[in-house]
């Protein structure tokens, strides 16, 4: 019975003692790299999270550039249509301004045609009914 608790006591000193220290010192390096594995997941997911954000963010500008520029076509192609729409409108203005200028002019030069004709054919008449 001494012989076994010397060998008991002999191989907790020599055997189980460093295998316990080993033991312990392992798994304090396994929780140790466990904790700093599950920081890196959690700086991970925070900067995964910080990337949806600038991408979101990134994204709105965009789609805000992409509605300022359809914006800017649409009043751009508004303000063309409405000059196509005037340009018409000042051609036939000018047309009938130019009409109206010509049609005086035309009854002006009527005018003093017809003052000189009615002198003319007065003075036929008079000649024929003399002769």
């Amino acid at each position: 019975m001494v012989l076994l608790l010397v060998v008991y006591a002999y191989l907790r000193w020599m055997f189980f003692g460093p295998l316990e220290k080993v033991l312990a010192a392992r798994q304090q390096a396994t929780k140790g790299t466990e904790e700093k594995a599950a920081a890196l997941l959690v700086k991970a997911d925070q900067t995964a999270a910080a990337i949806q954000d600038q991408l979101r963010k990134a994204r709105e500008e965009i789609y805000q550039e992409q509605e300022e520029a359809r914006r800017q076509w649409t009043s751009d192609q508004a303000a063309q249509i409405e000059r196509a729409r005037l340009s018409p409108r000042d051609m036939i203005h000018q047309a009938q301004a130019q009409l109206e200028s010509d049609a005086a002019a035309a009854k002006r030069e009527l005018a003093a045609t017809a003052d000189s004709l009615a002198e003319q054919i007065a003075r036929t008449l008079l000649e024929r009914t003399t002769a």
